[in-house]
C-alpha cells in the first residue's frame, strides 16, 4: 500500500496545510491521553494529506516547540497554539499577497524588537535551527514551511498575545495556493541566499538584545521580499500586455 496520496489536489502535498490541520487538532483538544496525536498514517487519512507533508509539518511543529516526540510512544502536543488562529480563515480568501506584505511590514518589525527584549538562549538556538532548515530547503513547499515556522516563532517569543493573534491572522494567507505560487516565483538561488543572510541578521540582533537592530533587520527583510513580489507582478502584467 502506498503511503502517498494522489496529487490531483495541490493541498494534499502542502506541508503548510498539514501543519494548519494539526494545529487545529491541538487547539480543539481532540487528542488521546497525555495529549498524544494520532499516528502519521491516521493524520494522512483524516485530512487527505500526503505522508511527506505530515512528516514535514510535525518536524516544523517540533522545532517550534509545539509538539514533542517520545521514541516508540508517538507524538504529543506541547504548548498549545494560538486559540484564535482559526479566525484568519475568514479573511484569507480575500487577502492579496502584496496587501499581506504591507501588513507584515507594519507588524513584524515590532515583533522582532520585542523578541530581542525577551528571547532566551534556547529561543535563539531554535531560531537558528529553523533558519538553517529554511536556507537549505530543496523545494518551495519545504522553504515556505520552515520560513513560516521561523517567523511564527519570533512572533511567539515577542510575548504579546494581542500582537501574536494579529500576526496569526496575517500569516494565514501563506497557506493559500496563490501565495505559494507567487512566493515560489520570487525565489531564485540568489534570492534564497539573500533571504538566508537577512534571517541571520534578524537572529543576531535578537541574540544581542538589540531591539532597534532587530526592528531594522526585519523591516529590510520584508521590504526585499515585497520588492521582489512587486517586480514579478509588474513583469507578469508586461508579459500579458505583450501577448494580448
Amino acid at each position: 500500500m502506498r503511503d502517498e496520496l494522489p496529487r490531483s489536489d495541490p493541498a494534499a502535498d502542502n506541508a503548510s496545510v498539514a501543519r494548519k490541520h494539526i494545529r487545529e487538532l491541538i487547539r480543539t483538544g481532540a487528542l488521546e491521553a497525555e495529549g498524544k496525536l494520532p499516528t502519521e498514517r491516521d493524520l494522512c487519512a483524516r485530512f487527505g494529506i500526503s505522508r511527506r507533508s505530515v512528516r514535514r509539518a510535525l518536524d516544523a511543529l517540533e522545532a517550534e516547540g509545539l509538539v514533542w516526540r517520545r521514541q516508540g510512544k508517538g507524538t504529543f502536543a506541547g504548548q498549545p497554539p494560538d486559540p484564535n488562529g482559526h479566525l484568519a480563515a475568514r479573511i484569507a480568501p480575500d487577502a492579496d499577497p502584496l496587501s499581506v506584505m504591507e501588513a507584515r511590514l507594519a507588524l513584524e518589525p515590532e515583533l522582532a524588537a520585542l523578541a530581542a527584549r525577551r528571547a532566551t538562549g534556547e529561543d535563539v538556538a531554535r531560531m537558528r535551527a529553523l533558519a538553517e532548515r529554511a536556507g537549505h530547503a530543496r523545494d518551495a513547499d519545504a522553504a515556505e514551511l520552515w520560513d513560516g515556522s521561523l517567523h511564527r516563532m519570533i512572533a511567539r517569543i515577542a510575548g504579546n498575545p494581542i500582537l501574536n493573534t494579529a500576526f496569526t491572522l496575517i500569516n494565514e494567507v501563506r497557506q493559500e495556493q496563490r501565495w505559494q505560487q507567487e512566493r515560489q516565483q520570487a525565489r531564485s538561488p540568489e534570492r534564497v541566499a539573500e533571504y538566508a543572510r537577512q534571517h541571520d541578521s534578524i537572529i543576531a540582533a535578537i541574540d544581542a538584545r538589540d531591539e532597534e537592530g532587530a526592528r531594522a533587520a526585519m523591516r529590510a527583510h520584508l521590504s526585499a521580499l515585497k520588492a521582489n513580489l512587486e517586480r514579478l507582478r509588474d513583469q507578469d502584467m508586461t508579459d500579458r500586455g505583450t501577448t494580448e
